[in-house]
């Protein structure tokens, strides 16, 4: 059986052979090409069982059609929801996705990244972990396309799509005050990442514009090694304290379940004992007896975004950009009204 290539595509579409070149490595859009033309090369590429040569594909455009994603923890909800995100828009632009993940340790980051470049990848869409600043800088010394989601860092300016994590923990804090809380605790981790420190900053701001005193005691830092425990015990410093809160904000998702197991271990009933409000949801939020209120994160418009804005630094015609996107409020029952 004859092997189709793209000249019979062309003579089947009749049009020339760089026209299905362009639509066949999603190039459709960026060269201009209507969308009927690019439908009917298409479906014409379907029709005669048209295969491309990857190999040949490959060396002809020095480029491999694949994409590294490396994300914090595979674990979490987020890290699942966006590698769904970035793989349905890189299989729609027609790149494939290898993914690691880096468990939060900057050495395994390092690791997988230089991975990830030996395999040649064409980019790389990553998740940076605490410490991981000396690999971001390497990166940016290189020829090799990146782009920053979710995290990134204050002293570096690189290519990031990410969430306007000030506004959201503000905006977050605003919405409890509205709802009558005034004793509004805030459980976070102690680290030195720039989204989470924003949500600090965005909380303590809005008490303040809310005309709230800001109470230190309310404030419980989480150990990254043991933040189960140290959840636990942050719960129960909140709620034996003779000033004791109204409200708990959790800074994630995961702290957020921790934070509910201990909740039930003492027995208190969400919201009639004490409020929840969540930064992020958790599929764990399902068994609960109660709907979790939290602010969502807009994983598939984060994982899309990626995507193309890598592909625009692949192909050089984008600068470096910095995208901050909002949340969304899901209105559960945790909190009293």
């Amino acid at each position: 059986m004859k092997k189709i290539g793209i000249k019979d595509v062309a003579q089947h579409v009749g049009v020339s052979t760089a026209l299905v070149s362009y639509v066949l490595n999603g190039q459709a859009e960026e060269k201009q090409v209507g969308k009927e033309v690019a439908e009917k090369i298409r479906k014409a590429a379907i029709e005669l069982n048209y295969v491309p040569n990857q190999i040949a594909k490959s060396l002809k455009m020095q480029r491999t059609h694949t994409i590294g994603l490396v994300v914090a923890d595979i674990n979490y909800r987020f890290s699942s929801g966006i590698t769904r995100a970035i793989e349905a828009e890189a299989k729609r632009r027609n790149f494939t996705v290898i993914f690691g993940s880096s468990n939060e340790s900057a050495a395994k980051f390092d690791e997988i990244v230089n991975v990830l470049i030996n395999r040649q990848v064409d980019g790389l869409i990553l998740v940076p972990v605490q410490n991981s600043e000396e690999t971001i800088l390497k990166l940016q010394q290189s020829e090799m396309p990146f782009i920053l989601i979710d995290r990134n860092f204050q002293n570096l300016l690189t290519s990031s799509i990410s969430l306007d994590n000030y506004k959201a923990a503000y905006d977050s804090v605003s919405y409890l005050v509205k709802m009558g809380h005034s004793k509004i605790a805030f459980i976070n981790y102690e680290t030195t990442l720039f989204n989470l420190l924003e949500r600090n900053r965005g909380y303590e701001d809005a008490l303040k514009v809310h005309g709230l005193k800001l109470d230190d005691s309310l404030i419980q830092k989480v150990g990254a090694l043991n933040p189960k425990s140290d959840t636990a015990k942050a719960i129960n410093r909140l709620m034996t304290a003779d000033n004791k809160c109204d409200v708990i904000f959790f800074a994630t998702d995961r702290l957020a379940i921790f934070g509910l197991q201990q909740i039930n271990e003492l027995k208190l009933n969400v919201p009639k004992d004490i409020s929840v409000f969540s930064f992020d949801s958790a599929e764990a939020f399902d068994l609960f007896y109660c709907q979790i209120t939290h602010a969502n994160q807009p994983l598939e418009k984060m994982g899309k975004l990626a995507v193309n804005a890598l592909i625009d630094i692949i192909n050089k015609n984008k600068i470096i950009n910095q995208v901050y996107l909002e949340t969304e409020f899901v209105f559960g029952k945790s909190c009293r009204e």
